[in-house]
């Protein structure tokens, strides 16, 4: 597997790991080289690809779902239900809301908040948490961990890097769209997880026979089966 790293190296942890935890970080290293790219810096005031999202503001979202992850690893083990990870997006509060909704509105100014420094300062940030974390998630058992801002529930570590994994991967796209440059390659099996958890999830709003024509008959496909 080639492992992107911080600044282009290739970390030995990372080769040492394998499954979920590799291809969180390096999925997250793709993430952070995007952060990194020049085309980002120059659009950083423009709008994005995204509803009411400037490129900085979805640079930081980007980032935060880098970030969040040392505290949770260093933190004490919270004592909320663990849930599934199907389970968690039954009860994620953002799914089918509206722009204007309040947890829009936080998420979006989040990601200005967490930009605020600018493009370079945010790109050190995450290379931070990324050094931080290849070393971490080597020796963290598959613990409970804990976003507090989602509700009172955990996840186990390793589904917490799938949710994160799927952020990753679908925001990085969002970004590269943003300021034309192309959407970072990701590990084949770092793929499957997050179109696994995808599919999953547009069975869950669409129906199975929606997604089966959608992925097999062209001429019966729904107009869409987007996951969200």
């Amino acid at each position: 597997m080639e492992l992107n790293a911080v600044h282009g190296e290739t970390h030995q942890e990372d080769a040492e790991m394998t499954g979920t935890r590799a291809d969180f970080l390096s999925t997250a290293h793709s993430a952070a080289k995007l952060l990194r790219d020049p085309a980002v810096a120059a659009a950083w005031h423009g709008p994005s690809a995204l509803p009411e999202f400037s490129v900085a503001g979805l640079a930081g979202h980007l980032a935060y779902q880098i970030l969040a992850l040392p505290p949770l690893l260093t933190g004490p083990v919270p004592q909320e239900p663990t849930i599934t990870l199907l389970e968690h997006y039954n009860r994620a509060l953002w799914i089918g809301t509206a722009l204007d909704d309040d947890i829009n509105v936080r998420i979006r100014n989040g990601g200005q908040e967490i930009s605020a420094e600018g493009p370079a300062a945010l790109a050190a940030r995450v290379d931070a948490a990324l050094g931080e974390l290849t070393g971490a998630l080597g020796s963290t058992a598959n613990r409970p961990v804990r976003i507090h801002l989602w509700g009172p529930w955990s996840l186990a570590l390793d589904d917490m890097l799938v949710t994160r994994m799927m952020e990753l991967a679908v925001h990085s796209d969002d970004l590269a769209v943003s300021v034309g440059v192309p959407t970072p390659d990701f590990p084949p099996s770092a793929v499957e997880t997050v179109v696994d958890l995808l599919s999953r999830l547009a069975v869950r709003r669409h129906g199975p026979t929606s997604v089966l024509r959608a992925l097999s008959r062209a001429e019966r496909a729904p107009a869409t089966i987007a996951a969200f």
